[in-house]
């Protein structure tokens, strides 16, 4: 069970909302351990961004590398997020701390619209040094990724 509140800088409707979550806290059955966290809210990296990423920037680098896009993904994630060892069947497994939708625990949490806007800039500087073009998606994505 995952409850979500956002708190919006100088909204209206603020103090209801902190009002709301004071009230949801209180009412948590002390019988069970919980866990609460708070980060700043930011815009999720949206859908363009992400179909510019997979149709766009992908599709060059794997036609000239012939690696396919999901093992590109991941080793990008590696490079960009850094990496972890996991234990899988009795094997440790180095795979990427992050991925552009799951944090370290494996939980939904997709990055923000400048992480990546970040990302993609990786995905490009990488391919040009192996003398592969990854075109922008449009002339103003970064502005609108603000």
């Amino acid at each position: 069970m995952i409850h979500r509140f956002t708190l919006n800088a100088g909204g209206r409707e603020r103090p209801r909302v902190l009002a709301n979550v004071m009230a949801f806290v209180d009412k948590l059955p002390d019988t069970k351990s919980w866990r609460i966290e708070i980060r700043e809210a930011s815009r999720e990296r949206s859908l363009d961004q992400n179909s510019a990423l997979w149709g766009v920037a992908y599709p060059p680098i794997c036609m000239e590398t012939g690696y396919d896009a999901d093992k590109l993904h991941a080793a990008f994630c590696r490079k960009f997020f850094g990496t972890v060892e996991v234990m899988v069947l009795g094997e440790k497994v180095t795979r990427a701390r992050r991925t552009t939708t799951t944090n370290e625990y494996g939980e939904r949490d997709v990055i923000d619209r400048g992480t990546f806007v970040r990302f993609y800039d990786m995905v490009q500087r990488i391919a040009a040094e192996l003398n592969i073009e990854v075109p922008d998606p449009s002339p103003f994505w970064r502005e609108k990724a603000a």
